[in-house]
C-alpha cells in the first residue's frame, strides 16, 4: 500500500520536535543545500521516521521547481507534512533564524575591526572539509533516489554533466527531467500542453509588476532586489551568487569585490542556509534594519512559493502521471546537486594539502558514520588556520 506519512492522522512528533530539529539543524548543519537535503532525509526519514519517503521526494521535488534556495524551501516542507502552514512557518524561521543571528553578529565584527583577515585561513580548511561532507552526502542521496531505474539515472547523469560544464543550475533542464519521465511512464491520455509551464511562472509577471512598483529609498532598494533574488532564482544557495554579485556591486555599488568575496565566506563557515549571506550583505549596506530587510525579502518569497502549491502536492501527489513527475524532477535535481559537488571542489581545491583535507574529510565520514558533522568543521578550520599561512607565507 502505498500511502505518505501526509496522510497520517498522528504524527509521531510533536511540532515542538520538529522546531527543535530545525534550530539544531540551523545551528549546526554546514555543507550547503546538498549537505542540509542529505542531512534532513537522514535524520526525518531514515533514522526518526518522521517523514515517509513519499514526503520528502515531493518535498526534494517542489523545493527544486520553484524559485529559491532548496534547503531552506524543504525544511519549511518538512514542517508542512503534518501541521501545514503553521508547522511551515515555524520550521521555515527556526531554521534560518540561528545561521541570521550569526551573520549579523559577523557583519558587526566585520565593521567594528575593519574586515575579517583570518577569514581566508578558515574558508581554506573548512571549504576542502565541505566538499567531502557534500560529496558524502551526494553519494546517499543518489543511492536512496535511483536505484536501478536506467532512465531516472540518464536524467541524472544528463543534469550533473550539465551542471559541471556550464557550472550553473538550468532551470528548464530541472522541470524537463520531469515531464521526460512523466511522458515515458505515464502518458496523458489527452494533451494539456502549457499546464506544467503555467504552473511554475504563471506567477512571475505579476510578481514583476510589484517588485517595480517601489520608491527610492535605500531600504526599499534593498527590499525590491532581494525579493527579486528569492523569486526568481533558481537552485541552491550558491545559485544565487551571481545574481548578487551583479546586483550588489555592479549595478548598485553597495559592496567592493573584496566585502563580496568576504561575504560568500561568511555563508560558507556559518551553518545554515548559504543564501543567508544576504543576511551580512544587508548588513553592510545598512546596519541591522538592511540585515533584517534583505533576508526577509530573500525567503518571503521562496516560503510563499512552497506553502501554496503544496496542498496540491499532497491532493494529487499519488496520480501516475504526477509521480512520474516527481521521481523525474528528482533524479534531475540530484543530478544537478552531484554536479555542482566538482563545481565546488575546483574553487575549495587549489593545492594538495587542501586535497587531502577533503580526502581525509570523506574518509573519517566513510568509516566513522555516527560522527556529528559540527566536529569535522571544527578541525578542518583549525587546519586551516595553521596550513594557511604556511601556503601563503
Amino acid at each position: 500500500m502505498n500511502t505518505s506519512a501526509g496522510d497520517s492522522i498522528e504524527p509521531r512528533y510533536t511540532l515542538w520536535q520538529m522546531v527543535r530539529y530545525m534550530l539544531r539543524l540551523g545551528t549546526l548543519g554546514f555543507g550547503g543545500p546538498v549537505a542540509l537535503v542529505g542531512y534532513m532525509r537522514r535524520d526525518l526519514v531514515d533514522e526518526r521516521g518522521w517523514i515517509s519517503e513519499a514526503d520528502y521526494k515531493e518535498g526534494l521535488a517542489l523545493a527544486q521547481l520553484a524559485p529559491g534556495p532548496l534547503a531552506a524551501q524543504l525544511g519549511i516542507y518538512m514542517g508542512y507534512v503534518h501541521y501545514r502552514i503553521l508547522g511551515a512557518t515555524l520550521a521555515g524561521l527556526a531554521f534560518v533564524l540561528p545561521s541570521f543571528l550569526m551573520v549579523v553578529a559577523l557583519g558587526w565584527a566585520y565593521v567594528r575591526f575593519g574586515g575579517i583577515s583570518w577569514m581566508q585561513a578558515v574558508f581554506y580548511g573548512v571549504g576542502a572539509a565541505v566538499t567531502g561532507i557534500i560529496a558524502m552526502s551526494s553519494k546517499k542521496l543518489t543511492e536512496k533516489t535511483l536505484g536501478r531505474d536506467k532512465l531516472l539515472w540518464a536524467v541524472y547523469l544528463t543534469l550533473a554533466a550539465v551542471t559541471i560544464v556550464t557550472e550553473s543550475e538550468v532551470a528548464w533542464l530541472l522541470i524537463a527531467g520531469g515531464v521526460l519521465v512523466w511522458l515515458l511512464r505515464a502518458p496523458p491520455q489527452w494533451a494539456r500542453r502549457g499546464t506544467l509551464r503555467a504552473v511554475s511562472v504563471a506567477e512571475l509577471p505579476l510578481a514583476a509588476s510589484l517588485f517595480g512598483t517601489a520608491d527610492t529609498s535605500q531600504l526599499t532598494q534593498i527590499a525590491v532586489f532581494f525579493a527579486k533574488a528569492g523569486a526568481f532564482v533558481f537552485g541552491s544557495g550558491l545559485a544565487i551568487v551571481p545574481f548578487l554579485y551583479g546586483g550588489v556591486v555592479t549595478e548598485h555599488h553597495w559592496l567592493t569585490e573584496k566585502q563580496f568575496v568576504d561575504a560568500v565566506a561568511v555563508a560558507m563557515i556559518t551553518p545554515g542556509p548559504v543564501v543567508i549571506t544576504v543576511g551580512f550583505i544587508g548588513y553592510l549596506i545598512a546596519g541591522l534594519p538592511g540585515a533584517t530587510v534583505a533576508a526577509l525579502a530573500t525567503f518571503i518569497p521562496c516560503y510563499l512559493f512552497t506553502i501554496i502549491p503544496a496542498p496540491y502536492f499532497k491532493r494529487y501527489g499519488k496520480l501516475p502521471g504526477v509521480v512520474a513527475f516527481v521521481d523525474g524532477i528528482t533524479a534531475a535535481a540530484v543530478g544537478a546537486i552531484t554536479g555542482s559537488v566538482v563545481v565546488l571542489a575546483k574553487r575549495s581545491i587549489t593545492d594538495l594539502p587542501s586535497l587531502m583535507l577533503a580526502v581525509v574529510t570523506i574518509a573519517v565520514l566513510w568509516r566513522f558514520k555516527k560522527l556529528q558533522e559540527p566536529v569535522v568543521i571544527a578541525a578542518a578550520a583549525a587546519a586551516g588556520l595553521i596550513l594557511y599561512p604556511l601556503m601563503h607565507s
